[in-house]
């Protein structure tokens, strides 16, 4: 039974292992996007001046708005709760974009959109740089691309796997082992069938949850598989849990210098319950420690979850418009799976669901998704050319 899946194994990673390469080398560096966004661009994530009293959020709302164009409004505030870090003030577009300020000071950080190199990055990851955008007339070519790539790669992966294992269990120890004293073909094929089994798990992990962005019949029968009801929405369109999940996406970069504008002018570039907001943070701070921020909108509170797991995990709280009072709690032990399931199954791609620990694993699991179809390029290749050398040599 092993010809028969070392064939498909090698026949399917021929064709598409420069794609699946690309695919997981640029998921590799998402997986610490917000790290190396924060490292590159210091100044702009941290605040130096602690000591003194923050300012009223209508303050900074206010500074901000005299900044924008017309065009732009704010859409709400999120407030992390370590004092080191500025407050995002988030915008109405470009699509999730925000503007840093120092909660102190009321000085102005910069943006905080995704960086154009990290952008060109998630392009290349989900679409293949493909510019068409979701929701257009025709064919997305560079999602059905990345897609198909990946639904293959998991059949690679499980060939891959049975073709490795040995025939009897005894020898089942010295497999995962790797030589490196038997030279560079030998190193490099342990490092494809050894290394790749060391992966296996993370990698079937991030593939299977990543084929949910590509295609939409994969998706519903993946929430029917976890026992979520399928309900029908516009294409492009997100419930209430995938509105958390698009942090995890692609932001564009903007820049606008606007004037200063009247007062009158400010408060209309804002919900009309700015005012409020800093009652509804207080109300919603003291309800729970356990949050590593809070975000505000018109109407509603979320206190997003410092816990292992669903790194989009938040209580929700609606607010009255007229006084600031909590009137519904929304806790998100009580949620049902199908508010749940979009920020596992992100959790999960990007490995964030333990921690930093998960998230290493995912990242050197990724670098040797994007090592395999290198190294077995080098392997079929070496192979092919020692066979014609020695049919040239027989004949001769």
């Amino acid at each position: 039974m092993r010809k028969p899946f070392k064939k498909i194994h090698i026949w399917l990673s021929l064709p598409f292992g420069l794609i699946i390469t690309i695919t997981c080398l640029s998921g590799a560096l998402l997986v610490f996007e917000k790290e190396l966004t924060e490292l590159f661009y210091r100044e702009r994530y941290t605040v130096r001046e602690v000591d003194t009293t923050r300012l009223p959020l209508s303050v900074l709302i206010d500074k901000v708005a005299s900044t924008l164009p017309d065009t732009v409004s704010i859409t709400g505030v999120s407030i992390p709760i370590d004092v080191h870090r500025p407050y995002t003030i988030q915008l109405s577009k470009p699509r999730r974009a925000g503007v840093l300020i120092d909660p102190h000071t009321a000085e102005i950080k910069g943006r905080s959109d995704r960086s154009p190199f990290f952008s060109v990055v998630f392009r290349l990851h989900r679409w293949l740089l493909d510019s068409m955008k979701p929701g257009q007339d025709g064919i997305f070519w560079g999602r059905v691309v990345v897609g198909t790539s990946t639904l293959l790669f998991v059949i690679i992966l499980l060939t891959g796997l049975l073709t490795w294992w040995p025939r009897k269990l005894k020898g089942l120890g010295k497999r995962f082992k790797v030589s490196f004293r038997h030279g560079l073909h030998r190193l490099f094929f342990d490092l494809h069938t050894v290394g790749g089994v060391y992966a296996l798990i993370f990698l079937l992990a991030m593939a299977l949850t990543g084929l949910t962005w590509s295609f939409e019949w994969y998706r519903n029968g993946f929430y029917k598989v976890f026992g979520v009801e399928v309900k029908d929405a516009p294409h492009g369109k997100q419930g209430k849990a995938g509105k958390h999940e698009a942090k995890g996406r692609e932001r564009h970069s903007h820049g606008s210098t606007g004037k200063d504008l009247p007062a009158h002018t400010m408060i209309a570039k804002a919900p009309t319950t700015y005012l409020l907001w800093d009652q509804v943070y207080l109300a919603v701070a003291s309800r729970s420690t356990k949050y590593r921020e809070i975000s505000i909108s018109e109407d509603k509170a979320q206190g997003t979850l410092n816990a292992l797991g669903n790194v989009f995990a938040s209580d929700t709280y609606i607010f009255d418009k007229e006084t600031g009072e909590i009137k519904e709690v929304e806790l998100y032990q009580d949620l049902k799976k199908d508010k749940t399931i979009r920020g596992w199954i992100y959790s999960v791609h990007i490995g964030a669901w333990g921690g930093l620990t998960t998230r290493i694993l995912a990242f050197l699991a990724a670098l040797f998704g994007a090592s395999l179809p290198l190294t077995g390029y080098y392997l079929f290749f070496k192979r092919k050319f020692k066979k014609r050398t020695k049919k040239e040599l027989a004949t001769t």
